[in-house]
C-alpha cells in the first residue's frame, strides 16, 4: 500500500514538472522558419514574415530563423518555441494551421484551421494564415520572468584590455537632417502614446501590450518594438511589409 502511494505521488510530481516545461509562458522567444516545409523558397509569399508579425502582436519576441539571434538564445535554442505553419490545402481551398512547438517537437499549441478560397497563392496563403491566427484568441502570453532568475549564472569572462584607438571624427560626416526626420516624440494618451515629429504631426498612435517595449500601432495593423537603442515599426501597406527605424523620445 505504501509503495502504491509513493509511486502515485512520484507520478504526480513527474506530470506536474512536465506540464510546467510545456507552459508557453516559460519561453522567452519564438523562432519562425524562414521557409515552411510546403514552400520552395525563403519567405515565399511573405508567409514567414507575416507569421512573425502576427505573433509579435501576441507579445512574443519573435525572430526568423535566418535573422541574428540574441546571445542567450544562440547558447540555448530550447529557450525558444518554434512556430510552424502546416498546409492542409485541398484543390479549391487553401488551409493553414499555426503550431507552437518546443525544441523536442512537443506541440504546445495548435490553432484552428484558417481557410481561403482566393486563387492567387500569395493572397490566399496570407488570408489563410491570418484566419488561423484569428482563432488564437484563447492564447494569452505573459513571459514568466522567474524562469530567467532560476537559470544558472554564466561564468565571469575576463576581458583583456585592448589599446585605446583614437578616432578622428569629421563634423561633416554627421547628417543631422537625416537624424532629425527619424526622431519622434511620445505624448501620453489613454492606453498608450501618440508619436509626433518636428512639424509637428502625428505619425503613429501606439497602444500598450503586456510585453515591455512592444506596442501595437493603431490603424496600421502593425507593431512597434525596441531593438537596441532604436525603435522598429513594422506594418503592412498595400500587402507589403514595411519596416522603419526611429529614435523615440519618451
Amino acid at each position: 500500500m505504501i509503495k502504491k502511494i509513493a509511486f502515485s505521488f512520484l507520478f504526480l510530481i513527474t506530470i506536474s514538472a512536465f506540464s510546467q516545461e510545456l507552459d508557453i509562458n516559460n519561453y522567452k522567444y519564438v523562432i519562425v522558419p524562414d521557409r515552411f516545409d510546403f514552400l520552395k523558397s525563403s519567405d515565399q509569399y511573405q508567409t514567414s514574415s507575416l507569421t512573425k508579425f502576427l505573433l509579435e502582436k501576441k507579445g512574443f519576441e519573435v525572430f526568423l530563423s535566418n535573422e541574428k539571434l540574441p546571445e542567450d538564445l544562440m547558447l540555448n535554442r530550447c529557450k525558444a518555441l518554434t512556430a510552424v505553419v502546416v498546409d492542409d490545402s485541398s484543390m479549391f481551398t487553401i488551409k493553414s494551421v499555426i503550431k507552437l512547438q518546443d525544441c523536442n517537437n512537443n506541440v504546445l499549441y495548435t490553432s484552428e484551421v484558417g481557410k481561403s478560397k482566393l486563387k492567387e497563392y500569395k493572397k490566399g496563403y496570407q488570408e489563410a494564415i491570418r484566419r488561423a491566427y484569428e482563432t488564437m484568441e484563447d492564447l494569452e502570453y505573459n513571459y514568466n520572468t522567474s524562469i530567467a532568475v532560476k537559470e544558472k549564472v554564466k561564468p565571469e569572462i575576463v576581458k583583456v584590455k585592448e589599446p585605446a584607438v583614437t578616432v578622428k571624427t569629421s563634423v561633416n560626416e554627421i547628417n543631422t537632417e537625416s537624424n532629425a526626420t527619424n526622431v519622434l516624440y511620445a505624448q501620453k494618451k489613454n492606453n498608450g502614446f501618440q508619436l509626433v515629429n518636428l512639424k509637428p504631426e502625428v505619425v503613429f498612435i501606439i497602444l500598450n501590450t503586456n510585453k515591455k517595449d512592444v506596442y501595437v500601432i493603431k490603424g496600421k495593423d502593425g507593431t512597434l518594438y525596441k531593438h537596441g537603442e532604436s525603435w522598429i515599426a513594422e506594418y503592412y501597406k498595400n500587402d507589403q511589409l514595411v519596416k522603419e527605424e526611429y529614435q523615440i523620445k519618451f
